[in-house]
């Protein structure tokens, strides 16, 4: 992103609602907590949480929430600029400081002067540049690239990471030093496997905002397809969904959900065991089977084309059968007829 387009003023009003970034979970509601309380403050502060988790959204109300609302917010996505870069980018530099250096420029420290400066994905920076943005954070100095003389200023800085920040300060990859001030508040978002209760209004979230931005008018999805979704495992979390979502709207077909879905609708063989209780191993043997089957089901009628009948032929059962196991594992959302 060149740096003249890096400065962004953020509306409230085109965030998601505050109760659809959060839900219902508990880990959220303690992030929701923390959030509220800092809002309006100075302090820095670290997101952490796996990649598509929403980092960049909590940011942004972060921002928006806060006394400096009115004034820039600027995202550096720390792994997409070159280490070559990365000073003179957020530093800035003088006029001549290196070859083709032809006029000053401000860095993003710079830009972000009263407002907030989001580092997305900071365990990926350069322990000099750590160093450097550690004098920003002590006492607002920096110096440009080419620069005799420092300048101030009051940003605040919010910090993003996906990885282990922890583990990087122990194999020297991140200093501690820079760690223990990006963190004066760490708020933890949850991964979207440990959100199932959020599905049904997430998808209505991104129902609405992908039809009205295509302008088509898709089917609402299937219970059956719903509940897919709550038994899977979501890797890429919130951004997956709504790319998932997307598909959907285009597309129209719950086919496409369920082809993306079915090779791990699962979380794995061995179900949960709830361990508070005394169990049974002949029913948690049963369940573990039933999900096996679905699994494998699912998968030999998306290699056929979602054709019953077919699938009853390659899986050597009778058709009265695989109706039989399609209805015992809850799958449906299949065309009629096939």
């Amino acid at each position: 992103m060149p740096l003249a387009r890096a400065t962004e003023f953020i509306d409230i009003r085109n965030l998601p609602p505050v109760d659809l970034i959060f839900g219902q979970s508990s880990m959220m509601a303690v992030a929701r907590e923390k959030l509220e309380r800092i809002a309006d403050t100075t302090v820095p502060v670290l997101l952490q949480g796996e990649s598509g988790t929403g980092k960049d959204i909590v940011a942004k109300l972060l921002h928006a929430r806060s006394n400096r609302s009115n004034c820039p917010w600027v995202k550096v996505t720390c792994p997409a600029i070159p280490n070559s870069l990365i000073e003179s980018e957020l530093f800035g530099y003088e006029k001549g400081a290196f070859t083709g250096a032809y006029a000053t420029k401000r860095g993003r420290v710079e830009l972000a002067h009263l407002g907030t400066l989001f580092l997305d994905e900071v365990g990926s920076l350069d322990v000099s540049v750590q160093a450097k943005l550690l004098q920003v954070l002590q006492d607002g100095g920096f110096m440009r690239v080419g620069a005799q003389e420092s300048r101030r200023v009051n940003t605040r800085i919010v910090c993003a990471a996906n990885g282990n920040l922890r583990q990087q300060t122990e194999d020297g990859s991140f200093r501690l030093d820079f760690f223990y001030r990006i963190n004066a508040v760490t708020i933890d978002l949850a991964p979207l496997r440990q959100r199932a209760a959020d599905l049904p209004i997430l998808i209505d979230y991104f129902l609405d905002l992908h039809s009205k931005a295509y302008r088509l008018n898709p089917k609402p999805l299937s219970r059956e397809i719903t509940s897919m979704m709550q038994r899977y495992n979501w890797p890429g979390n919130i951004r997956q969904l709504g790319n998932m979502i997307r598909s959907y709207v285009l597309i129209g077909s719950e086919e496409t959900l369920v082809a993306d879905l079915a090779p791990a609708a699962p979380a794995g063989i061995i179900p949960k065991i709830d361990l508070a209780n005394p169990i049974s191993l002949k029913e948690i043997t049963k369940a573990a089977t039933r999900d096996l089957e679905r699994e494998i089901i699912l998968k030999v009628l998306h290699a056929n084309g979602w054709s019953r009948r077919k699938t009853a032929k390659w899986l050597k059962i009778s058709y009265r059968s695989l109706l039989y196991k399609l209805q015992e594992s809850k799958v449906g959302a299949l065309p009629a007829g096939r």
